[in-house]
């Protein structure tokens, strides 16, 4: 690998606050972000939306998939993939050997109140009640949020502090035990 220092990939529902504590800790630790579905828009001249319309989820997977594939030897980056890249852990797999993976966790009701309107450009959230939809969505990635390296609850804490964290974290990282 070519890339250098650990990359740090924030994980969780859509809500859970990825892309805002990616910000704010890209910007303490001095780091690159990348936030998958802003570089996956630019990339497809299209929104998530209409990714997930036009060509299916399988398509918009794969697309974060390439971008995966990019960073393994990219330098060290905050990383604010979608919700469900977890779900490929073919994928998560290839990044893994130099990543911390944070899960910014959250409720469903808690991730659909902070969405608001916003839920209507969620693909996945878009078929009847959301807050059903993520309590699934949730039940099934749970297990894969849970392999991360840490877990900090974001129902009440606010996104800076979630950020402080997050580069304390990054910043004393020596890597997995065991």
């Amino acid at each position: 690998m070519s890339g250098e220092g650990w990359h740090v990939a924030l994980i969780g529902l859509p809500g859970a606050g990825k892309s805002t504590v990616a910000r704010l800790a890209a910007d303490r630790l001095n780091y690159p972000l990348v936030d998958f579905d802003t570089a996956i828009e630019r990339r497809a001249g299209a929104s998530i939306k209409e990714i997930f319309e036009q060509r299916g989820e399988a398509a918009f997977r794969e697309m974060e998939a390439e971008l995966t594939r990019e960073l393994v030897t990219a330098p060290a980056s905050v990383l604010s993939p979608g919700g469900g890249w977890v779900t490929r852990q073919d994928v998560v797999e290839l990044i893994r050997p130099r990543t911390i993976l944070v899960w910014l966790q959250v409720t469903p009701a808690t991730s659909v109140r902070r969405m608001g309107a916003g839920v209507s450009r969620r693909p996945l959230l878009m078929k009847g009640d959301p807050e059903a939809a993520l309590a699934g969505i949730l039940a099934e990635r749970e297990p894969l949020y849970a392999a991360a390296d840490m877990a900090i609850d974001t129902e009440v804490v606010a996104p800076q502090s979630v950020a402080l964290q997050v580069a304390r974290l990054a910043s004393g990282w020596r890597g997995r035990v065991g």
